[in-house]
């Protein structure tokens, strides 16, 4: 699969390098900008108040599966009802929020794990398969939790809890499962 990851910080270089090493092409573009055009993936990793500026300097956005991988750190701004909305608005295509639940200071400690962690993610069915593909190509196992209206909006909002978490234990992975699955 081609990705064109947009932010090559710990998020989306984290996430490049994950799919290159499951053999994915991987296209990563900075605060520089550049052309996407031939990407069957586009994955948004920048700060959710750099939605706008990033996907302005980016060419050949034009309908693309898209998975928001961003996360809230200031005032939301109410035009959308939530960030990945925000990116749809641009972007156009089939939509899903992602990635934005686990840690990238933890992406090298995936594999050594006792079980798979989870990775939550909202998604419109367009989006899904490719969302769920690559959530296990990244090495989680991925938890759907609904269409992205209401989902990415409660993934977005979860984020406080993550953050708080993390403040108490530092960098974490989770897993849900039914009882005697785990």
């Amino acid at each position: 699969m081609n990705i064109t990851v947009i932010g090559r910080g710990r998020v989306g270089g984290g996430l490049a390098r994950l799919w290159q090493q499951a053999g994915h092409q991987v296209t990563g573009l900075g605060r520089d900008g550049g052309d996407a055009s031939g990407a069957d993936v586009i994955v948004v990793a920048v700060p959710g108040d750099a939605i706008d500026d990033a996907l302005r300097k980016i060419t050949g956005l034009d309908g693309q599966v898209t998975i928001d991988a961003t996360n809230l750190y200031s005032e939301r701004d109410d035009t959308y009802p939530s960030l990945s909305h925000q990116i749809k608005a641009v972007v156009g295509g089939p939509t899903a929020k992602s990635f934005s639940t686990v840690f990238a200071t933890s992406y090298d400690a995936i594999a050594t794990q006792r079980v798979t962690p989870s990775n939550l993610y909202a998604a419109e069915p367009g989006a899904k398969s490719i969302t769920q593909q690559l959530i296990r190509d990244a090495g989680f196992d991925p938890l759907y939790v609904g269409d992205l209206t209401p989902g990415a909006r409660l993934i977005e909002d979860s984020s406080a809890l993550t953050r708080a978490l993390a403040g108490q234990i530092g960098p974490f992975f989770y897993r849900y499962g039914r009882p005697g699955e785990l």
